[in-house]
C-alpha cells in the first residue's frame, strides 16, 4: 500500500500558495511540491491530493494523510451530496472551488483511498516536512 502525506500553505489568503506530498511504499520515499502565485490555502490543500493521486497512477490502494478537515470531510461527507445537488452546497450555492472538487473526486473513484486526518503543527515527522515543503514552495513563488 502506498502512503500519502500532503499539505497546502498559503502566504496570505489569498496570496501565493504552495503545495507539497510525500509518498512511499516502504522502500522508496518521493517528495514533490509546487505553488501558485494567487491563491488560497484550501485549494493549495486541494491541488497536493490531486498532485499527489495524479503521481500514484500505478497504485489502486492509497493511505492520505491530511491535516485538512476541508478535504477530509470533502471527501468522505460532502462530494456526494454536492454531485446530487449539481454541485451547489448545504446553502444552495455554488460550491467553492468547483473544478478542484471535480479533478479530485474523478482521480479518487480510481483509488481505494483510506482518508487519514493528522493534527497539523503536531510533532508528526511526515506531516510537519510537507507543511515546511509546501510553505518553501509558497515563499519560492512570491
Amino acid at each position: 500500500m502506498l502512503k500519502i502525506w500532503t499539505d497546502g500553505s498559503c502566504l496570505g489568503n489569498p496570496g501565493p500558495g504552495g503545495w507539497a506530498f510525500i509518498a512511499t511504499d516502504g522502500k522508496n520515499v518521493a517528495e514533490r511540491s509546487g505553488g501558485e502565485k494567487d491563491t488560497t490555502n484550501n485549494r493549495m490543500e486541494l491541488t497536493a491530493v490531486i498532485r499527489a493521486l495524479t503521481a500514484a497512477k500505478k497504485h489502486d490502494e492509497l493511505e492520505l494523510h491530511t491535516d485538512s478537515q476541508y478535504v477530509k470531510n470533502g471527501m468522505e461527507k460532502w462530494v456526494q451530496q454536492w454531485k446530487n445537488n449539481n454541485w451547489k452546497n448545504a446553502e444552495r450555492k455554488p460550491v467553492k472551488n468547483k473544478e478542484l472538487w471535480q479533478q479530485l473526486d474523478q482521480l479518487a473513484q480510481t483509488k481505494r483511498i483510506k482518508w487519514v486526518w493528522v493534527k497539523g503543527h503536531a510533532g508528526h515527522d511526515m506531516n510537519e516536512r510537507c507543511d515546511t515543503l509546501a510553505r518553501t514552495a509558497a515563499e519560492e513563488i512570491k
